[in-house]
């Protein structure tokens, strides 16, 4: 007998804001529309947000598209800048850099990846970078940036990018668009939680002021500390802090420079890295450290020695554990962004970790009946897609020749999970990368960083065979002359900000 009754979520929660939170709140009301349901953010002005996630990668652009939103006015209100890729400096080891492109290298020919054969030139003795077959690594060498334009076959036609942006100023970008949607603030700090007797489901937040909100689904963006989540529902956490061992992170922004940089830095410090994030109004600058190899004092002094500009506010300390919730969908509670797991900011993926929960919970949006399937369906892969992002974030620390110090000896001689290890053969064979289950990070991802950290494959796939290395060299040759070609018709990213979407 068909269940004719209305199950239908009326009434929406979202704890917290920030990123996660408006970024919920903004998807939900631009998807379910005005009358759908009732959506409340539940947010305090007296708890700070985290805000220092300022970097994204090209995925971005689903979401703004989604949206519908306008890149250059995004930009602007954002005192945003762009961004091709990341720079990493002394991570394999020290005085040497690489870089990981979005976008792909090179084209594939006759049915063969383009690795494949750029690797049998390589153990051939060719000199030529693997970044040399990358128009975004060309560009941002000469921090050259433009849209892509409609040129045929060229590499013109497909310029991959993402964004550097103000998270406070993106936050509150997209509150102003999803309260002309219809979404509702509430000011407070959240006092009680109550659940309901029989099961144990949320049914309201009751705030310091005495407000009670009352909810049918919940998003929890509460931050580290998953107020619903672990602090209501004790769901529990998964460590990972054997496997990435910073645990702390200072921060600070400087001045701008005059010319800014269309990618993000990254740069291996003695005991963890500092991140360097370019915007129109100033640099957003980090030094995500380990706090058993080294102090809080320490790791603000390294930081503030290594500004490009005059620093324009003392260095703001964060404390996190790496690792993810053991559950992100429990009851009628969902975990979004921090809430649900932290994996720390080396490949900027807390951006599109939150995308990717908002795109998970539509996908399997649920009525007051709370399918066991759906719940099931959502924690089964957002635990496949952390922990592969996990796998790719080791990797740059457990692939590196470093040794002089204490943190990178740790590093260096880990045991790595399995998943990764079987990365490494596949690799070390005859240079194979395979992407797992639409997995985040592509061949491109891969290559571009176990080729940068210093990992060697033995041979090179037979079938790159094809083509005699005569025409391998020549064809290669041509892509090189291309992505020259290419670059050099690009402007500066500063004159295209100023021509297109400049802050006031």
């Amino acid at each position: 007998m068909t269940d004719t009754t209305d199950h239908r979520i009326r009434k929406i929660v979202i704890v917290g804001g920030g990123t996660a939170g408006w970024m919920t709140a903004a998807a939900m009301a631009k998807l379910l529309g005005r009358d759908f349901a009732d959506i409340t953010l539940v947010e305090s002005d007296d708890i700070g947000i985290v805000g220092v996630g300022e970097a994204t990668i090209p995925q971005i652009g689903i979401y703004n598209r989604m949206l519908g939103l306008d890149e250059d006015e995004f930009v602007r209100k954002t005192q945003g800048s762009f961004k091709l890729g990341i720079q990493f400096v002394d991570w394999g080891r020290k005085g040497h850099t690489y870089f990981h492109p979005f976008g792909p290298f090179g084209v594939d020919m006759e049915g063969v990846s383009f690795h494949a054969y750029w690797q049998r030139l390589h153990l051939a003795g060719d000199p030529h970078r693997l970044e040399d077959y990358s128009l975004q690594a060309v560009a941002a060498a000469e921090n050259r940036f433009m849209r892509a334009i409609d040129a045929g076959r060229s590499p013109l036609s497909r310029i991959a990018y993402a964004f550097h942006f103000d998270a406070g100023l993106y936050a509150r970008f997209l509150r102003g668009f999803a309260e002309e949607r219809g979404v509702v603030r509430r000011e407070g700090k959240i006092v009680d939680v109550e659940q309901r007797a029989e099961d144990g489901f949320i049914q309201a937040v009751k705030l310091e002021s005495g407000e009670r909100i009352e909810g049918e689904l919940f998003i929890d963006c509460s931050g580290f500390r998953g107020l619903l989540i672990e602090q209501t529902l004790k769901t529990g956490y998964e460590d990972w802090t054997r496997w990435l061992p910073c645990d702390r992170a200072a921060a600070v922004p400087c001045e701008s420079v005059p010319t800014f940089t269309p990618y993000t830095r990254s740069t291996a410090r003695d005991a963890g890295w500092q991140w360097r994030i370019p915007l129109q109004h100033r640099t957003g600058n980090g030094y995500v450290y380990s706090s058993d190899h080294i102090s809080d004092d320490q790791a603000a002094e390294t930081l503030l020695a290594n500004l490009d500009g005059k620093p324009l506010a003392d260095p703001r300390f964060l404390r996190f554990v790496t690792g993810r919730r053991k559950q992100a969908w429990v009851k009628n509670v969902v975990a979004i962004g921090l809430s649900s797991g932290f994996i720390e900011p080396l490949e900027s993926t807390s951006i599109h970790l939150i995308q990717s929960g908002v795109a998970k919970l539509m996908q399997m949006f649920p009525d007051k009946r709370f399918e066991p399937a759906d719940r099931e369906r959502f924690n089964r892969m957002t635990q496949v897609e952390t922990e592969q992002v996990r796998d790719f974030i080791i990797l740059h620390y457990h692939l590196t020749e470093r040794d002089d110090t204490p943190f990178w000896d740790r590093c260096r001689t880990m045991d790595v999970p399995d998943s990764l290890k079987e990365k490494y053969r596949l690799f070390e064979g005859y240079g194979r990368i395979f992407r797992e289950n639409d997995e985040l990070f592509n061949d491109t991802s891969w290559m571009a960083v176990m080729v940068g950290q210093g990992l060697k494959a033995r041979g090179y796939d037979p079938v790159a065979d094809v083509l005699s290395l005569d025409e391998t060299r020549a064809r290669l040759a041509e892509i090189r002359r291309v992505m020259r070609t290419s670059a050099d018709y690009m402007p500066l990213q500063t004159e295209f900000i100023r021509n297109n979407c400049a802050a006031g």
